[in-house]
């Protein structure tokens, strides 16, 4: 190794401490002007290259060139006590003492810190000072909630009041970038009363209103206390009532023991009285018993021989009543046996009797059939009363026949009835009354149903006669049937004028007041009573006078009228008679 290569080595050794030196320097100066923000605090650097704000980060703040500002961004709690004359004023003019605790702090955000930094300085690093600063925004907020709301609402709604008075603070707050995040009632109770001032209005009627219900609540608490004074002393009246009442009850207890101990004693002493009683009164019966079985055996011996006789006779007596009893058997059966064979040749004959009648039953309810379906195509063709009379005809002769084969039914049945009531006695004819019922009740049944089906028929033949009936006038044209109104108008007529003139019977008499002509041709006519001329003689005139008096004339004369007849007078009466003359001679 040579001069000029530890020269060599010692040049860059010299530069290497150098750069060595150099970057401590450099450090350690970097390391004197770095300033760093936590989550505790931020800072704001103003002065050379204009306003910087710092949140979780750093910056060099150099001397002369720089200017920082520590912003503290922990929640800081601002407790406001408001209380004796300072207390705030409800709405009810009541004073309160509030405790409120505030819970702030400065939003992280740049804006928010850079209003911090510029409007409270320092302060956030100092709660004190921060608190003296915005105290005035909290008590007015606490004065404007308080002032619309009473100390009862207060006391009962304190969410809604905490809730009032942070939308209140929260806008002034964003100003100084702070953010309020809770508000705390930590205390809330009236103010003394010796705070209250009486010179003072919102005072006065505080004071009022507090010494009204302050007094108000005494009575109710000295009422209270007199009602629970006056149930204590009734509870324990009914207690001591309570107690005597048991007391009594007690003694009668034992005054009731005592009675029915003395009662049971004198039962015992009843009950062994009658027990020797009883025990003498046996021994006396069994002596009595004894003397009575001895005369008993006495007795005994002479019933005996005496029952022997009479057990002999008695038998002799059953064996001649069991000989007649035989014969008289023998005869029953025999006379039994007679009339059976009576009976059964009767059944025979009433079945045949039976048997005849139904076939003349079936034969005629075929020739009903016939008949009723001959008299439906009449009907359809003839007026309505021959249908109705053929079936009248028809319905009487299934009647008629429904009606014998009955009888004849019937007294069959009574036969073989009175058959079987002599061959089983009284028992049998109870038995055949009872069938006789029966049968007659199915008799009047069959009865019942002949006649239903019978009528049956009837408004069924009645019901298609009066629908054709009803179709063949429906088909008929209008002039048609104002014919026949006239037709059946003119055969009644003689009935409508005999009921129309039926008042003038009651006419005791007539009296002429005047006659102009007996003939009718002086005077040219006569006045009706209405002031008209009228024609004919006096007989006429007088007729027709005495018409105006009927007393259907309306309802006559609109009759007549639809006849052409006009029935106010007897030439108008008398008119149809005269048209019938002419036409006949015509």
């Amino acid at each position: 190794m040579n001069f000029e290569d530890g020269v060599g080595l010692m040049t860059i050794i010299f530069i290497a401490l150098a750069i060595i030196i150099g970057l401590f320097a450099v450090g350690l100066i970097f390391s004197r002007l770095y300033r760093r923000a936590s989550k505790e605090v931020s800072f704001v650097r103003t002065g050379f290259g204009g306003q910087k704000v710092i949140l979780n980060g750093g910056a060099l703040v150099l001397p002369v060139l720089h200017e920082i500002i520590w912003v503290n961004m922990n929640t800081l709690r601002l407790a406001v006590n408001r209380a004796t004359d300072q207390a705030l004023i409800t709405r009810d003019r009541m004073r309160v003492d509030v405790v409120a605790e505030f819970y702030v702090r400065v939003q992280p955000s740049v804006e928010s810190i850079a209003a911090a930094a510029q409007t409270l300085g320092q302060r956030t690093l100092m709660p004190d000072q921060l608190k003296d600063l915005v105290e005035g925004k909290f008590v007015d907020a606490l004065r404007s909630v308080a002032a619309e709301m009473t100390m009862t609402e207060l006391h009962e709604q304190r969410t809604n009041f905490v809730q009032k008075v942070q939308q209140a603070v929260t806008e002034d707050l964003l100003k100084n970038g702070l953010e309020l995040e809770s508000v705390s009632l930590t205390g809330l109770d009236q103010t003394s009363r010796e705070f209250f001032n009486p010179d003072n209005a919102f005072d006065a009627e505080g004071l009022t209103r507090l010494t009204d219900e302050i007094e108000r609540r005494k009575k109710i608490r000295n009422d209270i206390e007199q009602d629970t004074s006056v149930q204590i002393e009734n509870k324990n009246l009914e207690t001591e009532k309570l107690k005597l009442s048991i007391l009594r009850d007690q003694e009668y207890a034992r005054m009731e023991q005592q009675r029915e101990i003395e009662i049971r004693r004198a039962q015992q002493a009843t009950e062994i009285a009658r027990e020797q009683a009883s025990k003498e009164q046996e021994a006396e019966q069994a002596r009595i018993v004894a003397k009575q079985q001895v005369e008993a055996s006495k007795i005994t011996a002479e019933r005996a021989l005496e029952e022997q006789r009479i057990t002999k006779e008695r038998q002799i007596r059953e064996r001649e009543i069991e000989k007649e009893r035989t014969i008289e058997t023998q005869e029953v059966e025999r006379k039994k046996t007679v009339e059976l064979a009576e009976q059964d040749r009767a059944i025979a004959i009433a079945e045949r009797s039976k048997a005849q009648s139904e076939s003349a039953t079936e034969a005629d309810f075929a020739r009903a059939k016939a008949v009723q379906a001959a008299e439906q195509v009449i009907t359809a063709r003839e007026t309505e009363i021959a249908s109705r009379d053929k079936q009248i005809d028809l319905i009487e002769a299934a009647k008629q026949a429904e009606t014998e084969a009955i009888a004849v039914r019937v007294s069959a049945e009574a036969e073989k009835l009175a058959a079987a009531d002599r061959a089983e006695a009284v028992r049998e004819q109870a038995r055949a009354h009872a069938d006789q019922i029966k049968i007659n009740a199915e008799a009047e049944a069959e009865a019942q149903k002949a006649r239903a089906a019978a009528a049956e028929i009837t408004y069924r033949v009645d019901a298609e006669g009066k629908r054709a009936i009803n179709e063949a006038a429906n088909m008929l044209s209008a002039e048609q049937v104002a014919m026949q109104i006239r037709i059946k108008l003119i055969e009644h007529l003689d009935q409508i004028i005999r009921e129309s003139v039926k008042p003038m019977e009651n006419i005791d008499s007539i009296k002429i007041i005047q006659v102009d002509g007996i003939t009718g041709a002086g005077g040219g006519g006569g006045h009706d009573g209405n002031g008209g001329q009228t024609d004919g003689n006096l007989a006429d005139q007088m007729v027709s006078g005495a018409l105006r008096y009927r007393a259907q004339a309306p309802l006559v004369d609109s009759l007549l009228g639809e006849l052409g007849i006009d029935g106010k007078t007897l030439a108008g009466l008398a008119q149809p008679a005269q048209l019938d003359k002419k036409n006949g001679a015509a």
